[in-house]
Order: structure tokens, then sequence, then C-alpha cells
């Protein structure tokens, strides 16, 4: 029998834990969705929430979709996520906070392995890595698996993105393609720079204004404000940022024929895939488009493959993007509905 706590995205999650921390004023959420295929890996953010019920339901939300990444990416990995709640927005975490995690993380057992995610670093990664070996992302010797998953999951983007723009558009090159990028941090920076090699045209934003003038300057692209820049006119609308940022509302003001970017959970609800569904917009469901960061740091913690191993499981990307658009447009179900119904097949619950 389900129940959902009180909370409408648990999804007979195997485990929600929540750690307090005095000494250090540590106060984190671990949510464990599954552990059918593997140990459930999953990175940890640091961010600040209007309340502690808003983290832990964004830990639910990315643990599922974390287990749905690593079946549909053929990790043998379940999916689970960390959040380390910060006291306000912009604050800075502490050494004893990031061991105090780690001591969280260690307690679990190899249950849940943690990784970069926002608001983290290899560095922090590092000081976590003092209290448990169930970390990865770790920096390696080059040639390995492993290090920082931002530029691995910007470069399956990139892959998304294309496959995307052929099958929607039936372009065979990005030249002149109008891309607009929410986000340019690692995942949407990464992203940015792979489609102006390509001679992409690009409108970029992000909350931080002056971060995105930089870069709009290196590349030759235009800015936009962060809160217009998901319903301006483009071929495609690429959200790198947070989550839940298609809604009813902003799928209906939207004015491009492809969204597909690397954040996570970008639907408000399920019910927001069939919106984008029913407006013929083509969908590149997020955990399927951004898998190439936890199939590096998966890769790494495994042991299993070097960098070239990661580069071709991260090129097939585009194969399981058009599995999902085929039986999509077989079946008339929205992406979203098909991406969950073959990962819960994966991992048993189907």
């Amino acid at each position: 029998m389900t129940t959902d706590w009180g909370f409408p995205d648990f999804d007979d999650h195997e485990g929600l834990h929540l750690f307090t921390d005095p000494a250090s004023g540590l106060r984190a959420v671990i949510a464990v969705h599954s552990t059918t295929l593997g140990p459930a890996a999953g990175g940890v953010r640091y961010w600040h929430y209007a309340d502690s019920a808003a983290a832990i339901t964004d830990a639910l939300r990315l643990s599922r979709g974390m287990s749905y990444k690593n079946a549909m990416a053929g990790l043998p990995m379940g999916g689970g996520k960390g959040v380390v709640l910060a006291d306000k927005a912009g604050g800075e975490i502490t050494n004893t906070q990031l061991e105090a995690f780690g001591r969280a993380v260690e307690s679990l057992c190899g249950r849940y392995v943690t990784a970069e995610d926002v608001g983290m670093s290899e560095a922090r990664m590092k000081v976590i890595a003092t209290m448990t070996r169930h970390v990865s992302g770790l920096p390696v010797e080059a040639g390995s698996a492993g290090g920082d998953p931002g530029p691995f999951t910007a470069m399956g983007v990139y892959l998304g993105v294309k496959a995307a723009a052929q099958r929607a558009l039936g372009v065979s090159t990005m030249e002149g393609v109008h891309v607009a990028i929410q986000g340019v941090g690692s995942v949407g920076g990464g992203l940015a720079r792979l489609l102006a090699k390509d001679g992409a045209k690009l409108t970029i934003a992000d909350v931080n204004s002056e971060k995105a003038a930089a870069l709009a300057a290196e590349l030759g692209a235009e800015t936009a404000a962060a809160d217009a820049i998901l319903t301006m006119k483009a071929d495609i609308v690429s959200p790198n940022a947070l989550g839940a940022v298609l809604t009813e509302s902003s799928i209906a003001a939207l004015q491009c024929q492809v969204v597909a970017g690397g954040a996570n959970n970008q639907l408000a609800t399920r019910v927001d895939g069939r919106r984008l569904h029913a407006r013929g917009i083509l969908y590149a469901p997020d955990y399927v488009i951004n898998a190439g960061g936890i199939i590096n740091v998966g890769l790494e913690y495994l042991g299993q493959g070097n960098r070239a191993e990661v580069e071709a499981r991260i090129a097939r990307i585009p194969e399981r993007l058009t599995e999902v658009w085929d039986e999509s447009e077989r079946t008339g179900d929205s992406e979203s509905e098909v991406a969950d119904r073959i990962a819960q097949r994966i991992i048993g619950r189907g």
C-alpha cells in the first residue's frame, strides 16, 4: 500500500533520512528512492529553501529522478539525493558541516553514494570524503572516469539538443538554430560554448546577470532577463538552472518547437509533460538528456572503465531519446510519461 506521508512526491521511497548536527549547524536530508539496481547514487546540493518541507520535497523529487536517470543510462545503481540546507541565500557551507554530512552518508553503510551538485565542488567532495568512502566526483588522473561531472553533463545535453533539433526542425547542423539557454553555470555554460562552435544563434540568461553578460560577450550571444528567457521566441528552449520551471502558465507562454536542457525536474507536475505534448512541443526528458554527469561519476565509483568508456556511453544519449520519442509517437503518450514507463520497468516498478 502506497502512502505519501504527507508529501505528494513520496513515491514508495526506501528511505527518507533527516540529519542534524548541533556542533556544526548541519541540517540535511538524504532520500533513497530505490536500490534495486545497486547503491542509490545522486549528488548533494547546498541550497536555501523557504522551509524544511520544501527541502524534503526537493530531495524526494530529485532522488526519484536519479533512479530513473541511472536506469535509463544503463548503470547498475539506484537513485538517491542529498540536500544540505543553507541558513540564507548565498550562504557558505563550512568544512565542519561537510564533515558532518560525510558522517551522515557513512551512517547509511553504502546505501547512498554522494557526488557534486548545485552549491558543491570537487574541493568540498574531498572534505566529505574524509568521513566516508561513499563519494564520487573526486579529482582523478587524466584519462580516468570521474572528477567534476558538469562538463560531462553538458556534453550529453549538447548531443541531445542536436538530436532534438534534427527530429523537430529537420536540420542536420546547428548553424543558425536559435537556442534560448536558461542558466549558464557549469552545464548551461558548457552547452553554450559547444553550440557556439557549431554556429548556433544563442540567447542566454542567468540570475547572475554579470555572468551571463560576460559569457555572451565571449560567444557573441544575446542576453535576456532571467524571468523572460523561457517565453522568448526561439527554436529551442534549454532550461539549465533549477527545476519546476515548466508550469501550466509557462508552458502556455512557450514560443519554441523544442524544450531540451540539463536542469533536473523541469516539469512542475507530471501533468505538465502532457501539456507540452498537447502543444506539439518536442520534449527531451531531463533525466535522459542530462545523464552524462552521473555516467562519469558512477563509473568512477564502480571502478568500471575510463574516460573513453564514459564518452562512449554519453554518445548513446541520443539513441535513448530517440527510443522515447519513437514510443511517444506510436502511443500518443507524452515523452515524459513514456520515459517514466521505461525507467519503471527497468527498476521493477512498472
